[in-house]
């Protein structure tokens, strides 16, 4: 038989330990947050719906985008064991350089808009936790400025070439002269993606407001604050700032940009080039034959040809025919640190994040950053060790199985219909 006593009060108060409360809002919010789908609940929760749903959503149906999202949830790690690794290296080497981490912060247009410090936060955070930063060419900070909030470390300048050639190449030179150590010429944006959730909420710069996006801010004026006390919201690189996403990129994009633009501009770079935006193993093969320093393997977050490929299915095709001739960066899909690794496993030098990072500015700011950035490097780190590999080098298509939801029919001969 237990045998029971009544508890003494003491007993009871040594067993009962009350969390302390933190009094800082901003800080309990963002210390809350576990993982990146936290840090975008609380993004919803802070952000008018035009701007979150501008972050959040992609092309048409989003057919891209959630299977580029499900193309990560479906793996499976394969552990090593009886290894040591009471510590781990995620140091990266990528494009001439270090990073601290196998990841990176990818170009993202209309940063402000979401939280009025963007870029600036973005570019501090990285330069802080000693990855790189690029900027978009639709940024709302300038380079100059970027390179002000980071001088110490990696920024990089993301190209798109548009029909004023005179505006690309004095980008160009402007980011050559602030010091940017890479250029990423991105050519799957001849015209833009329909983001039906966009034209649906009348997202454009400046924001039209209707009564839907009036009652929507009522519960959110922090933002509206931050928005009407801070400086004009324009892009920093381009002086027509008037209209929709899809009308802006279809008024500045040329949709007729080819190889010889690719090498006009690579001749005016000083540093290293890499092309985003690569979909298909035949075009990887044609960019290492043209030499050029890395390809992103990317379908531009779904936001662009919905039912694009995949990036992190092509990855390992891609890595086994052309790996040694340049170096594969990832985007697309990347939730969380385990992600990271799984791409690096399969063949990725190095990745980027985009909405991630971008949902934990819409919570908090440069603190959001830091946070994003810490809960992706925390999970590398414990993703590492239980699979017992203490350096990235370690990593490799033994440790991944690519599992698929989608399944590619194979091509068979088809009876002509007459």
């Amino acid at each position: 038989m237990v045998q029971r006593q009544i508890p003494r009060p003491a007993e009871i108060l040594e067993l009962m330990t009350f969390k302390p409360i933190d009094l800082d809002g901003k800080r309990r919010r963002l210390s809350s947050a576990l993982t990146i789908e936290d840090l975008r609940t609380i993004a919803k929760r802070r952000t008018p719906a035009a701007a979150f749903d501008y972050t959040d959503g992609a092309a048409e149906g989003e057919i891209s985008m959630d299977r580029s999202v499900e193309a990560f949830e479906d793996i499976e790690f394969h552990p090593s064991i009886l290894h040591d690794v009471s510590t781990v290296d995620t140091t990266a080497q990528i494009l001439g350089g270090s990073s601290a981490q196998p990841f990176g912060i990818a170009p993202t247009g209309f940063t402000r808009l979401m939280q009025t410090e963007g870029e600036i936060a973005g570019a501090s955070a990285a330069g802080a936790a000693g990855i790189p930063f690029t900027l978009s060419t639709l940024g709302t900070t300038s380079i100059e400025e970027v390179h002000a909030a980071n001088p110490l470390g990696r920024n990089w300048f993301q190209l798109y070439v548009m029909k004023q050639r005179e505006i690309s190449y004095g980008l160009v030179e402007r980011a050559a002269q602030a010091g940017y150590d890479t250029l990423y010429f991105t050519v799957d944006t001849p015209v833009a993606g329909a983001r039906l959730r966009d034209s649906r909420n009348g997202f454009s710069i400046p924001p039209q407001l209707s009564l839907g996006t009036v009652i929507n801010a009522i519960p959110r004026p922090w933002w509206w604050w931050d928005f009407l006390t801070t400086a004009k919201l324009e892009f920093a690189s381009l002086s027509q700032t008037g209209g929709t996403v899809g009308e802006l990129l279809d008024s500045a994009m040329d949709p007729s940009i080819d190889v010889e633009d690719l090498a006009e501009i690579r001749r005016m770079w000083p540093g290293k080039f890499a092309v985003k935006g690569v979909q298909t193993l035949e075009d990887a093969k044609k960019l290492a034959d043209l030499g050029v320093d890395a390809i992103v393997l990317s379908n531009h977050g779904g936001r662009q040809l919905d039912r694009a490929p995949v990036p992190f299915h092509l990855l390992p095709q891609v890595a086994r025919e052309v790996g040694d001739d340049m170096e594969i960066i990832l985007d697309t899909g990347i939730r969380s640190g385990a992600d990271i690794v799984a791409a690096i496993a399969l063949g990725a030098d190095f990745t980027l994040i985009g909405r991630a990072y971008l949902y934990g500015l819409m919570a908090g700011g440069r603190q959001g950053v830091d946070r994003a950035i810490a809960i992706l490097s925390d999970q590398v780190e414990r993703t590492m060790k239980l699979l017992q590999v203490p350096t990235l080098q370690d990593l490799g298509p033994e440790h991944v199985t690519q599992l698929s939801r989608v399944r590619r029919l194979e091509e068979e001969p088809r009876p002509r219909v007459r």
